[in-house]
């Protein structure tokens, strides 16, 4: 699943422009030019460090940047770049797609600077690493379910952010997603005539995951399932649904030309009956 990267956040680029500390204004981005023969990072002030990874981390040279960071929180522990060194690093790591590694550094950042100024890009970032593992709907949705959850946290703890409202985009995404694994099996089992276990999982689309767009194609789904097990009543009452909810989908086209002889299937909308019938049942 591709997503559009966020920027660096500014706050944290801000230290390119601070003066004072050692110029990085013709760095050649060799490490050897960073530190003289003999030399070793611990030579270096925090801030230069830090100001030499964000340098890498702008040029995509994400490994190198994660070695700075790592420098910073390594020999200067107690300087006030180390948490923000923490969080980049998660940065970095994420952005070479090793989530692992940064699910590692933005969890030891929230735990180690629950009131930083940047905690919400954390936990969104974590959410990212979650998401961008999502699998496609041929397999198993596990990490969807995690992904939800960790984005679903950043909705609460920060309702009023840019992070939350993009989290919530991506949680509707997930639910989609999660929504087409349902509709996959369902038409496994259909296929098959296994029929009793393709109704729970279209139901289960239709009841759970009712603002995706998979829905119609669900409740047309158990519409034709229901006339091929003989039970023309159950067809009419979903096709009416289908009807009410979506009037002008194609399935609710499809699902009027099984229910009555002659009528096209897919072409014009033909509310008839079911749109009518709707209105008995909600």
């Amino acid at each position: 699943m591709t997503i559009r990267r966020l920027a660096i956040l500014p706050a944290l680029l801000a230290p390119l422009a601070l003066g004072g500390c050692e110029s990085l204004n013709f760095w050649d981005g060799r490490d050897s030019s960073l530190r003289p023969q003999g030399a070793s990072y611990a030579d270096m002030s925090p801030e230069a460090l830090y100001a030499a990874g964000l340098e890498a981390l702008k040029a995509e040279r994400y490994a190198q940047a994660v070695q700075l960071f790592e420098a910073v929180e390594r020999d200067h522990p107690y300087s006030s770049w180390a948490a923000n060194a923490r969080l980049m690093s998660g940065y970095a790591e994420y952005s070479r797609n090793r989530y692992t590694e940064a699910l590692a550094q933005l969890d030891r950042f929230i735990q180690l600077s629950p009131a930083h100024r940047d905690i919400a890009y954390a936990y969104y970032l974590r959410g990212l690493c979650y998401y961008e593992q999502i699998a496609d709907a041929q397999r198993d949705q596990q990490g969807t379910e995690t992904a939800m959850v960790a984005l679903q946290d950043v909705v609460n703890r920060f309702p009023n952010s840019t992070y939350a409202r993009d989290a919530r985009l991506k949680i509707d995404l997930a639910r989609d997603h999660l929504a087409g694994k349902e509709m996959n099996i369902g038409r496994f089992y259909e296929q098959r005539r296994l029929y009793a276990a393709a109704i729970g999982r279209f139901r289960s689309v239709v009841e759970n995951y009712q603002t995706t767009n998979h829905t119609p194609e669900a409740l047309y789904r158990l519409t034709e399932i229901y006339l091929a097990l003989g039970l023309p009543e159950e067809a009419k009452k979903t096709a009416s649904v289908l009807g009410h909810n979506y009037p002008g989908s194609p399935w609710y086209q499809d699902s009027y030309a099984l229910l009555v002889d002659g009528a096209p299937s897919a072409e014009g909308n033909r509310p008839g009956f079911l749109r009518r019938a709707a209105n008995t049942i909600f």
